[in-house]
């Protein structure tokens, strides 16, 4: 249909291009055009099924690539229809997909449809996506002060030319309503109505704190960048500098660290990833914490190199022929969680344990594979079997890569993934090691340093903290309301910058309004180590300043009472001198001036332009205020220009602010621009600064926990994630809500018999500081004596196992008093050896 003014899909079709290329502009068919029903295919994708030219592209992606099974071409005589079995959402993490690769209108991105405007009236910048810790590179697209969408940009070592849903839809919460655009002041310090700028307001709080000897502590964030942790640090000093995670959060991103620093083994990105022969996941269900390993691993299985292909000299490029082969050859992929994962029909074997004993299982593999990893000697006869099946499959292996993560709060997890890819380092020289870290700069803020959260918990009794800063972090989502209540109390200021509303923000004295993802800039470190660059794609507007911004005007405005005793920069700091000074400070920042080029970079004497040559309208965006066009806003921060002018071709990888070529505004001409032998002179975005240890024995350790077994009427919580629901800031977006799961707990079904409890009856759970009923969900694939409880869902903000707990079923006629007498809160420290609540072992 010629519907192309109406379709979100005009400016950037493919049919579209080439109608405009050939010169087709007359319309010729004179008989009745076919026409289809519609699907409502979920919150995300809108499905327009008359705009469809048969190309196939969706299914070929959303089966074959994806892995889905909800969706495919269905038809009956000369009728084809590309959609599911009835109306419903769309299963797929990686469903939003078929907007880019569909040819023509038919799906589009049904969260811009509220919000819609023209591709070419888009203001856009190269960007990081906030929402996991894989650092995916995305294209975010502003217009009249509003984020419209965020489109996937390549680079081959991340995330190459796709992203997941949560990446791909989770931004709507820069829009949304619990954004915070206004310095907001309690009765104890109101800036607005004393008349004096806010930062002064507060440098004046530490100021007095100071003069009386009185303690001044800042709480740093996983979800905020580099240079706005390291300006907190700098402002309150190395001693009074807090991670914002809890002390086992910060052992095992130390963990993390220490096995990617300290073992022979190479911190694997997900295109090393896909170059595997072998694989095992210990411990993680990556398409829940990070969707885009997910998809790795999906295109590493479809695609893998094998024995046959190499002798046969089949090309990659081939694959039909690669398939063909790769489907006939056992799966190489080996699988040991908690629960089960959507990974599991594609693997060769799964295991399913509670962690520790999904630890003893990495530490038996890793001694099979190296008599120098320590022997498990009190192995089961079952454990042992699954354990010398996995190692003798890695054992014939040239590049395996082991894979685990941080979900399960697990050290032993993760030290035994460490050992069993140290082993394979030694017996082929070519191991690899993935893991996933839960937030966005979680490594990055593991590797800057600093005490743990608990630590400055334990100063609110005596004698309590003159001026606390918080960054960019809600503390109710760390530990029960209870501890963050207590230690909130303790603090005579509380001073928070953040961007969305929270418990925390509510229980602050002041808060300064910080700017997103997208009005900001700096660094954020994935998982493998890579320093990447995000740059603001529109400028801040009502009080909103970028966090590192406050804290260095705080901190200039102190005079030299700095907590720090460090000489005061000038207000006007940048954010390349602030990097440079990170660099030079802590070592491991050495080669972060090298992620990006600096401000000063420019091409021809230009800037390069965030907005395309056909941007419109810019003197009516104003014309409220004036009826001339207002200069465009200046940006000291980055080589970028918030305008058309400045220049339009190809600038290093890190400062791609959108995919265009000349005759081509449609996403499928990317492979037009970039991507492998495209671009050679293009190379990936980012700098690793973390390379392994050339070491000749691996430092392999030691410790075997002992074998995991509930004691009396305790039983083992353990953590689970969901895609849609556990991360914090896509859940601000008004969309995620309606596809995240409820509240619940889950039991096996041996559990579930003995409680005499179904589907949804009510299960008490409860420890010492911790009084929680929730619905029962009955899983069939969870092992003896393991309960989970999801992270961060609605209803579980500050409920972080693991840890011990009591299981009982709520008698029917308690069930309305427990449910509303049950608290919202948990322990954030793990079980001991004998399973009773207390500290992680």
């Amino acid at each position: 249909p010629h519907d192309c003014p109406v379709c979100d899909e005009g400016g950037e079709c493919h049919l579209q291009d080439m109608t405009v290329m050939t010169g087709h502009v007359q319309r010729r068919y004179g008989f009745n055009k076919r026409t289809f029903e519609n699907q409502d295919l979920g919150p995300f994708v809108n499905h327009e099924m008359n705009r469809c030219i048969q190309c196939y592209r969706c299914v070929r992606f959303y089966q074959d690539y994806a892995g889905g099974t909800d969706f495919a071409a269905m038809g009956t005589r000369n009728l084809v229809y590309f959609g599911r079995h009835q109306d419903g959402r769309l299963e797929s993490e990686f469903s939003g997909n078929l907007v880019e690769v569909c040819p023509t209108g038919v799906f589009t991105d049904k969260t811009q449809r509220d919000h819609y405007v023209r591709k070419w009236d888009l203001q856009t910048a190269p960007s990081i996506c906030v929402h996991c810790g894989l650092g995916c590179n995305t294209i975010p697209g502003e217009r009249y002060g509003m984020l419209r969408r965020i489109r996937n940009r390549y680079n081959g070592a991340v995330n190459g030319y796709f992203l997941c849903d949560r990446g791909r839809f989770g931004y709507e919460f820069v829009n949304a309503d619990t954004r915070i655009r206004q310095v907001v002041s309690g009765s104890g310090l109101d800036a607005r109505r004393q008349g004096d700028d806010p930062a002064a307001a507060v440098a004046g709080m530490i100021r007095r704190a100071l003069a009386s000897g009185g303690r001044v502590a800042g709480i740093g964030s996983p979800r905020a960048s580099l240079e706005a942790n390291y300006a907190l640090r700098r402002l309150v000093g190395a001693d009074s500098f807090y991670l914002g995670v809890m002390p086992r959060q910060q052992r095992l991103l130390d963990t993390a660290i220490n096995i990617f620093r300290e073992g022979p083994s190479r911190s694997c990105s997900l295109r090393e990833l896909e170059k595997a022969d072998a694989m095992l996941i210990l411990g993680e269900d990556v398409t829940n914490t990070a969707p885009m390993l997910d998809y790795s691993l999906r295109q590493w299985l479809r695609r893998r190199p094998t024995p046959e292909q190499i002798g046969l000299s089949i090309p990659e490029w081939n694959d039909a022929a690669v398939g063909e082969i790769v489907h006939e050859t056992p799966s190489p992929l080996y699988i040991a969680t908690v629960n089960e994962t959507k990974l599991d029909r594609l693997a060769a074997k799964t295991y399913r344990a509670a962690p520790r004993d999904l630890a003893r299982l990495g530490y038996a593999v890793a001694h099979l594979l190296d008599d120098a990893a320590p022997d498990v000697s009190d192995l089961s006869t079952e454990l042992f079997a699954e354990a010398r099946q996995m190692a003798e499959a890695l054992a014939r292996s040239k590049r395996p890569i082991i894979v685990s993560g941080l979900s399960t709060g697990s050290e032993q997890v993760l030290r035994a993934a460490a050992n069993v890819a140290w082993s394979l380092q030694v017996r082929c020289g070519a191991a690899e090691i993935c893991i996933a870290v839960p937030e966005c700069n979680s490594l990055g803020l593991g590797l800057l340093g600093g005490r743990p959260l608990s630590d400055a918990y334990a100063l609110a009794d005596d004698p309590g903290i003159e001026v606390l800063i918080v960054l960019e972090n809600d503390l109710y989502r760390r530990a029960p309301q209870s501890t963050i209540d207590h230690f909130l109390r303790g603090c005579r200021h509380v001073v928070v910058l953040d961007h969305t509303e929270s418990p925390t923000t509510a229980a602050a004295e002041v808060v300064l309004p910080a700017a997103t993802f997208a009005e900001s800039s700096g660094t954020l470190v994935n998982n493998e180590g890579r320093a990447q660059r995000y740059y603001s794609v529109m400028v801040p507007e009502g009080d909103v300043r970028q966090s590192w911004e406050w804290l260095t005007d705080i901190r200039g405005r102190l005079a030299g009472a700095s907590p720090a005793e460090t000489p005061v920069e000038s207000p006007a700091e940048t954010l390349d001198s602030l990097s440079q000074e990170l660099a030079r400070e802590v070592e491991v920042f050495a080669p972060l001036p090298e992620a990006a080029p600096p401000a000063s970079f420019r091409i021809a004497g230009m800037k390069i332009a965030r907005q395309p040559h056909r941007y419109s309208g810019r003197a009516a965006m104003t014309a409220n205020e004036k009826v001339f066009e207002l200069a465009p806003p200046e940006d000291r921060d980055s080589p970028l220009a918030y305008t058309m002018e400045g220049f339009h071709g190809w600038p290093p990888a890190p400062l791609v602010p959108r995919i265009w070529s000349p005759g081509w505004n449609s996403p499928q001409a990317l492979n037009k621009g970039v991507g492998p032998g495209n671009r050679p002179d293009v190379e990936d975005a980012g700098i690793r600064l973390l390379e392994p240890a050339g070491v000749d024995q691996p430092p392999h350790f030691l410790e075997i926990p002992s074998p995991f077994s509930p004691i009396g009427e305790g039983t083992y919580i353990v953590p689970v994630h969901h895609i849609f629901g556990s991360e914090e800031m896509s859940m601000h977006s008004p969309r995620f809500p309606e596809v995240a799961p409820s509240a619940y707990v889950g039991l096996n079904r041996e559990l579930a018999e003995r409680l005499e409890a179904v589907d949804d009856d009510l299960i008490s759970v409860r420890t010492d500081d911790l009084e929680k009923a929730l619905p029962a969900r009955i899983m069939d694939s969870l092992p003896p004596g393991v309960v989970v409880i999801p992270v961060g869902l609605r209803g579980l903000e500050g409920i972080n196992p693991p840890f011990a707990a009591k299981i009982t079923k709520v008698p029917h006629g308690h069930r309305q008093k427990e449910a509303e007498s049950g608290q919202s809160g948990g322990s954030d420290e793990g079980a001991d050896a004998t399973g009773r609540a207390g500290h992680s072992v």
